[in-house]
């Protein structure tokens, strides 16, 4: 059985994922695929701390329910991926998800950015659980530091907990 090996970039909403197999040193790409994080038919799952343009939401049923529909693709989309051709005959053994900040939303204090921020964490988070939930280990990355840890084996990843 060959290894299999999943870069994934995170965006608004979805994340762009890479499979690769083969040794470290010289991968061979597998596939290239869209991951959804949000519910296409509900909008305002890809901004989901957008209440309004240049707003954070406020009201913390309406941001629950959004959330919980991000939770929930995540979930199906990570599973549906794991059950796709790319993975016939094949392990994973591993996922790597590069993000572009690990800043904490509550030290933002722009409403809009402090919106954005938070999505960022939470689309994060919600494939990063849903990856290990389907057993997989799964390794956060800031992009601006990715060339740098590369090169650095053991204390490559950094902890988004």
């Amino acid at each position: 059985m060959t290894a299999i090996g999943l870069g994934f970039r995170v965006k608004s909403g979805y994340a762009v994922v890479v499979a690769v197999r083969g040794p470290a040193l010289a991968p061979t790409f597998v596939a290239r695929r869209i991951v959804e994080l949000c519910d296409p038919a509900v909008a305002q799952t890809r901004q989901p701390y957008h209440a309004a343009l240049h707003a954070h939401e406020q009201d913390p049923r309406a941001l629950g329910r959004r959330i919980a529909i991000v939770k929930r693709c995540a979930n199906q989309s990570i599973a549906a991926l794991l059950n796709t051709d790319v993975f016939a005959d094949s392990d994973c053994g591993g996922a790597a998800v590069v993000v572009g900040s690990l800043i904490d939303p509550a030290t933002v204090a722009n409403p809009h950015i402090r919106a954005h921020a938070s999505e960022g964490a939470l689309f994060r988070d919600v494939l990063r659980d849903a990856l290990r939930a389907h057993g997989l280990r799964c390794d956060v990355f800031i992009e601006k530091r990715l060339a740098a840890s590369a090169t650095r084996p053991a204390q490559a990843a950094v902890s988004a907990e």
